[in-house]
């Protein structure tokens, strides 16, 4: 039996939408949720693809989380928005206040969205791509479950802390990249453990705060920021951003709050999106795509170099052709979660 399976993008929505839907989630939960999943499946980011579905599952559960709940959008000033993600799961949230907050930094130039009471499982990328699809230069920051030890340390106290960002192309698809401060993401090294694979030099120390390239000595201990002090500073202000700022929880208070070791934070996210024609006198926006789209062409002119977000883009055109491949361990065991029999 082969270890893999292959599914059209439809099959994997479906997947993750029932399994959602069979736990709890409302219809509209379940259909975000699923909306997510899929596209990173599509542009095989797989640590937040299918790969996700057992942390909704097991969050919906054991962590407190509000399947059913209805985001609520409020105006805390003229160009800054709030939604109350009611302790449901974020896609659904970041629905209800991106397309206003896309309006409000249309009307002021500039529009900040401050999300809050969320559970947030899912990749930054498809909220700062759909604010470059409409125009935008977009940013996105979010804490995680304090899984990184600040710069000299060897204790857990930040999370992953990703950033993301993308800027606007004409007839092409923006720049867009999303990465966390920390050396990678907590889903690359679950995917090492899931894969039975060594994890890279400088990603983790285990809890005798010895470096280790061994995946579940690293998930026991605590992973490192990448550039040592510079990561550091980047998920510091991450904290910040998307804690102090908006009102809601630092890594460290959303991992006191995971008693169940779900891995699913709670917390917040902090949303930035700019007009990029209001920032310059002229308004000529062209001028300005132009110019940046002269520094892309610098770029590629020297070999081996790509434009963010590329590869991502190339693998999603594939995807729509020939589907994507699943491992087939991963399918059952949310074909399980359908049924109900795990």
């Amino acid at each position: 039996m082969s270890g893999t399976l292959q599914l059209r993008l439809e099959e994997v929505h479906e997947l993750a939408r029932s399994a959602c839907e069979a736990n709890g989630c409302s219809g509209e939960q379940a259909r975000a949720i699923a909306d997510t999943i899929t596209a990173a499946e599509r542009d095989q980011c797989h640590s937040h693809g299918l790969f996700r579905v057992p942390f909704f599952v097991r969050a919906m559960r054991e962590s407190g989380v509000a399947p059913r709940a209805e985001p609520r959008l409020e105006e805390l000033a003229p160009a800054i928005l709030r939604v109350d993600g009611g302790l449901g799961f974020a896609p659904l949230a970041l629905e209800t206040g991106c397309n206003a907050l896309i309006e409000r930094a249309r009307e002021q130039g500039i529009a900040a969205l401050c999300l809050n009471n969320v559970f947030h499982i899912s990749a930054l990328w498809p909220e700062v791509e759909r604010l470059a699809d409409a125009g935008l230069v977009g940013f996105a920051f979010t804490g995680a479950i304090d899984y990184v030890a600040p710069a000299g340390g060897d204790k857990p106290l930040y999370g992953t802390n990703p950033m993301a960002f993308a800027w606007p192309r004409n007839d092409q698809p923006p720049i867009v990249f999303d990465q966390a401060s920390a050396a990678s993401a907590r889903g690359e090294i679950q995917v090492h453990l899931r894969e039975g694979k060594p994890i890279p030099e400088g990603w983790a120390v285990g809890p005798d705060g010895q470096p280790t390239t061994d995946p579940e000595t690293a998930l026991a201990g605590a992973q490192l920021p990448f550039g040592g002090h510079k990561g550091a500073s980047i998920a510091l202000m991450v904290e910040l951003l998307a804690g102090a700022l908006i009102g809601d929880l630092f890594s460290y208070e959303a991992g006191e709050h995971d008693r169940a070791g779900v891995g699913a934070p709670r917390g917040g996210e902090f949303l930035l999106a700019i007009d990029p024609a209001r920032c310059v006198a002229d308004g000529n926006r062209e001028a300005q795509i132009e110019h940046a789209e002269r520094l892309f062409r610098r770029i590629l002119e020297q070999d081996g170099t790509r434009l963010p977000g590329q590869r991502r883009f190339e693998a999603r055109a594939r995807a729509a052709a020939e589907g994507v491949t699943v491992p087939r361990s991963l399918h059952d065991q949310i074909q399980a979660f359908i049924a109900g029999t795990a």
